[in-house]
Order: structure tokens, then C-alpha cells, then sequence
């Protein structure tokens, strides 16, 4: 397990801006489509930023997960997601038919009432080892179809999750699961 502080609003209104998260280890054939997951994005999402972190190494590593349990941030590139598509899927989304893979509508009741899935239609093909992410907070969220034209393609390797959020433990109003908003 490891502690995660969320710093943004990309996961509104399933996690809100403050909230503090527990992560579980999970290994690579754990993650399906729904699920809320953090990864490390220093190689995807912020390739052009990508440095040597402290993280690096088995003792790196360890400072690293104590430093996160206290909330320290020691500058890494983790990202706080939802899965859209594991590999071999076919995601597409367009303001009329909203989210689907493979050609089934995808039912989000997590998306915020009058909340479009997407206002810029794309259509892709999860490769095998990745995954295809998006925030629940469709306009304010820096995901997948931010990064289409990335190398990757947006997609994030599945050797990247480090977990799934099994629970919220601040703010103490809003301790517990996610609930309904999960996945």
C-alpha cells in the first residue's frame, strides 16, 4: 500500500483537489477498464521533463514509498486515472454517441450530471502492454487524448500502474471507498 496526495481536479468529482488516497500494489494483468489507477508518467505524460528522481533504484525506491506515506513530494510524475481501454481494445468518442470500446456505449455514471464524455472525437487502438486513460473531469483533465500526438500515442504501459486507489482517507468527511464512483 502507499499514500498518494491528489494535487489537481482531473478526477471531480470521484476525487477532489486535497483528497489523500491509499494506493495497492497490483500486478500487470490486475487492471481492467474503470478502474482508478495511479500511474508513473515520467516516461509518457512528462517525457520532455524527465529526469533521474531519487526513486531510482531498490533504496531510492524505498525512501521514495516512506516519503509518499508521509506525503512528501519529491517531484516524480505520478498521475491519478481511470482506465478507458486495456490492450486490444478500440476506444472511440464523439459529443454524440459518447465513450465506447469496441463499439459498445460505456456507461460512466462517475462523470458529473451534463458532463460531455468528449468535446474532440478520437478513435484508437489500445496496443498490447498499455493502457488508454482518461480524468473524470473531461474539461480540465490532461489524459490520454492530451498526449494522442505524444510518442506512445497517450497510452501508458501497464509496467507503470502502481495501483489501484482501494480508499480515501482525507478529508475526514469524506473517508472511505469511492463507491458508486470506482469503476
Amino acid at each position: 500500500m502507499q499514500s498518494f496526495h491528489v494535487p489537481s481536479g482531473s478526477m471531480e468529482p470521484t476525487i477532489m483537489p486535497g483528497d489523500r488516497v491509499v494506493v495497492t500494489k497490483i500486478g500487470a494483468g490486475e487492471v481492467e477498464r474503470g478502474d482508478v489507477i495511479v500511474f508513473d508518467g515520467t516516461d509518457t505524460f512528462a517525457a520532455a521533463d524527465r529526469t533521474p528522481f531519487a526513486s531510482d533504484g531498490v533504496i531510492g525506491r524505498t525512501l521514495s514509498a516512506i516519503a509518499s506515506t508521509l506525503s512528501i513530494d519529491l517531484g516524480e510524475q505520478d498521475f491519478l486515472k481511470r482506465v478507458a481501454g486495456v490492450g486490444g481494445d478500440r476506444v472511440t468518442c464523439t459529443p454524440d454517441d459518447g465513450l465506447q470500446v469496441d463499439g459498445q456505449p460505456v456507461d460512466e455514471p462517475w462523470l458529473e450530471r451534463g458532463t460531455t464524455a468528449c468535446d474532440t472525437p478520437f478513435d484508437v487502438t489500445v496496443p498490447q502492454g498499455r493502457l488508454f486513460v482518461l480524468g473524470d473531469n473531461r474539461g480540465d483533465s490532461a489524459d490520454s487524448r492530451a498526449h494522442l500526438g505524444d510518442p506512445g500515442g497517450g497510452m501508458v504501459p501497464v509496467d507503470d500502474v502502481v495501483g489501484h486507489v482501494a480508499w480515501r482517507y482525507w478529508p475526514l468527511d469524506r473517508i472511505g471507498g469511492l463507491g458508486d464512483h470506482a469503476g
